[in-house]
């Protein structure tokens, strides 16, 4: 929102919400029904294709979006190093306002044409076309610009703009209605006077408005993907066609930079930075990050490519739900899932983070959740994973952790299997354990003396109920054999670890993975589950207590977080990830893999001194 929102500030259909698309819908249906019933002769193309043009213009901007957050997460080539947050997704999230704003304007436009049918392509009005660009409009827009950063436009409209300091692709066309109606009537130069004089065609109606999309996204990435031979080539070029790091300084300069698409007005009325070259060639010549840790996840299911950064940014800015729209589009998912699999055969970066000097990253295994139940996918998984240690460990990177399923006893042995190996790894392997063992203790209600134990006996489980007998806090299990195996693997008084026929519980439960609704339909009336395992149990009961899965606030100062991590909310973190930057943070010269875990109380301390905070967040 700018500073002083003025008049036309808001979209006429802001109340109607996700269903504001509806608004197309009798268009939509009115010229799919012309097109259909009409004699073939009498048939109108380009009112029948305008529907279908929309869809292809959005997805169009999404594949910008998701390529420019994969190229920015990689770091080669990136101008601003400044990260994004939720609120900047939260005030782009209507990019697809202005394509509903197009679509009517187009559908009205056409209802006044008087009957008159494009054809499918006119070279005269082309060349109209180019030229009313490379004139009027650019010029017209170069003084309207400067015009929204007089004090008074600037703070009433034009400032909900320049609030992205850090530019993504959509954020091209995030600006409040009044000026939106402002750049429509500019761009309409070209296609009114051909439509006036008879030479336009359907073609130069789509090609200008798809030239518009691609400059508009091109020059919004925070990343510089212009070649240098082009201006090497055609030197005038420069003066013809902007490149992402020349208008990425009008976002942090202000007052520079000002033409649309072409810098030549800049020039002319001297007001191109002089910046923009130094730049263009610093920005060109920046290579890969090097991160100092790294987060090594796996997709969960096929969807779950769209709650990663580079997807679906109003999917991955909010914790992980079932979305209907989703599911509809099972079979570009399916598409998408064998290409993944096809294409990468490695791990693939999907978001890097910044904390206290500390820059990590998170890394993506291509395979789903159901993949690591099936023995014969193990080797292959294991081959994944040990292929990006060894790629982290040639890259310098200080601390790899591995998170859900990637740290499975049965897969890898909570990773021990790595390093016996590789012995001469200088990169530290860490499965997270002792940071979400200590999550899990400080959890637990003050006064409680007796818990209940239920799930999986992993060893975030062994080492809990260790620390749970040494204070004096009975553990019970449901049956003597898992009573047995923990007397087995904790050496502890006996008199510690009780059996509880499931109608006698304790009324605080330590629950896995396996926690069915059986078994919690049995829990007296408000029981509190505390998850020890990184997936959380499904809530069956709304007179019970459901904690979340062992995890951490964020401080404020970890940079470019702007997507949810699985499940949890907002700017929390799972305990096994903040483990890794912990150890980075503390430079702890040791690995916590197999049966060992590290020191439970000094990784708690460390969580807290470094500004995360318990996430004490439950749910009813």
């Amino acid at each position: 929102m700018a500073t002083m929102p003025g008049i036309l500030t808001d979209w006429p259909w802001k109340s109607l919400g996700s269903f504001k698309h509806m608004i197309l819908a009798p268009w939509a249906i009115h010229s799919t029904y012309s097109f259909l019933v009409k004699e073939k002769d009498e048939r109108d193309l380009g009112y029948f294709l305008i529907f279908p043009f929309l869809l292809l213009r959005m997805l169009h901007n999404q594949i910008w979006i998701s390529f420019s957050r994969y190229k920015t997460a990689k770091g080669s080539n990136r101008i601003v190093d400044k990260g994004i947050e939720f609120e900047q997704v939260d005030r782009e999230s209507n990019w697809d306002d202005q394509i509903i704003l197009n679509g009517l304007m187009l559908y009205i436009g056409y209802s006044f044409s008087l009957g008159i049918h494009l054809p499918l392509w006119r070279m005269d009005g082309v060349i109209m076309t180019i030229l009313l660009h490379a004139g009027p409009v650019e010029f017209l827009y170069y003084w309207l610009h400067r015009l929204l950063h007089h004090h008074y436009l600037y703070s009433r409209y034009h400032s909900h703009h320049h609030s992205s300091i850090a530019t993504e692709p959509i954020t091209s066309v995030i600006h409040p209605f009044a000026e939106h109606i402002a750049y429509f009537a500019l761009f309409a130069i070209p296609l009114a006077t051909t439509l006036v004089t008879g030479t336009a065609s359907i073609i130069s109606f789509a090609a200008y408005i798809t030239y518009i999309d691609l400059m508009n996204n091109m020059g919004h990435c925070n990343f510089e993907l212009t070649p240098k031979t082009l201006f090497s080539i055609f030197p005038p070029l420069k003066f013809l066609m902007y490149t992402p790091s020349f208008h990425s300084l009008h976002h942090t300069q202000f007052r520079t930079n000002y033409s649309l698409f072409m810098p030549l007005y800049d020039y002319i009325y001297n007001t191109a930075d002089k910046c923009s070259d130094t730049l263009y060639e610093a920005s060109l010549k920046r290579s890969e990050d090097s991160p100092d840790v790294v987060h090594l996840m796996h997709l969960t299911t096929p969807e779950s490519i769209y709650y990663l950064q580079f997807g679906f940014a109003s999917l991955a800015s909010k914790p992980y739900t079932y979305k209907w729209y989703v599911w509809i589009m099972w079979p570009i998912t399916l598409f998408w899932s064998v290409i993944m699999s096809w294409i990468h055969g490695q791990a693939f970066i999907s978001e890097r983070n910044a904390f206290n000097g500390l820059k990590s990253q998170s890394w993506v295994v291509p395979k789903y959740a159901i993949q690591y139940k099936f023995k014969r996918q193990r080797e292959a998984i294991n081959g994944f994973i040990e292929e990006a240690i060894l790629e982290a460990d040639k890259r310098g990177v200080k601390v790899l952790t591995l998170g859900l399923l990637n740290q499975g006893e049965e897969l890898n042995r909570n990773g021990e299997i790595y390093l016996q190996k590789n012995p001469w790894l200088k990169i530290k392997v860490v499965d997270g354990s002792s940071l979400a063992v200590a999550v899990v203790l400080n959890s637990i209600p003050q006064g409680t003396t007796q818990v209940l134990l239920r799930g999986d006996l992993t060893k975030v489980a062994y080492a809990v109920t260790f620390a749970l007998c040494r204070r004096g806090i009975q553990v019970a299990t449901m049956n003597k054999h898992e009573g047995e195996k923990l007397g087995q693997r904790v050496t502890i008084p006996q008199s510690n670890l009780v059996v509880h026929p499931i109608t006698h519980a304790p009324k605080v439960w330590l629950v896995g993975d396996d926690l069915g609704c059986e078994e919690q339909m049995k829990a007296a009336k408000g029981t509190v589950f505390i998850p020890f395992s990184q997936f959380p149990p499904k809530k069956w009961r709304k007179d019970c207590v459901y904690y979340s899965t062992p995890a951490m606030i964020v401080p404020k100062a970890f940079e470019n977080l702007h997507s949810c991590e699985n499940w949890l909310p907002r700017r929390v973190m799972s305990a096994w990830r903040i483990a890794g930057i912990l150890h980075a943070l503390e430079g702890w010269n040791e690995h916590e893999c197999g049966d060992q875990i590290f020191n439970v109380e000094k990784v708690w301390e460390a969580s807290l001194r470094h500004g995360f905070v318990p996430f004490t967040t439950s749910s009813s």
